[in-house]
């Protein structure tokens, strides 16, 4: 059985109109020098089969990601 960790994030260039909410926000409450807020989610499930990296790609390309305007990361433990 793996751990697998999925770290989805936007593409670099796409607008992250969350991160820019959470942005405004935190320069309201006081923290001016944060900028470039960008969200992202974090996805974890165990697996148990053969290849879990390689399942975890096909998990991402097919249902996990937008692969158009998102780039993620896998981790397995």
């Amino acid at each position: 059985m793996a751990k697998v960790k999925v770290h989805v994030f936007l593409k670099p260039g796409v607008l992250d109109v969350q991160g820019k909410a959470v942005e405004g926000a935190l320069n309201g409450l006081g923290w001016a020098g944060v900028k470039d807020v960008r969200v992202g989610k974090l996805i974890e499930f165990e697996f148990d089969g053969e290849d879990p990296a390689g399942e975890a790609k096909k998990m991402c390309d097919t249902l996990l990601a937008n692969t158009v305007i998102e780039s993620y990361r896998i981790e397995v433990a």
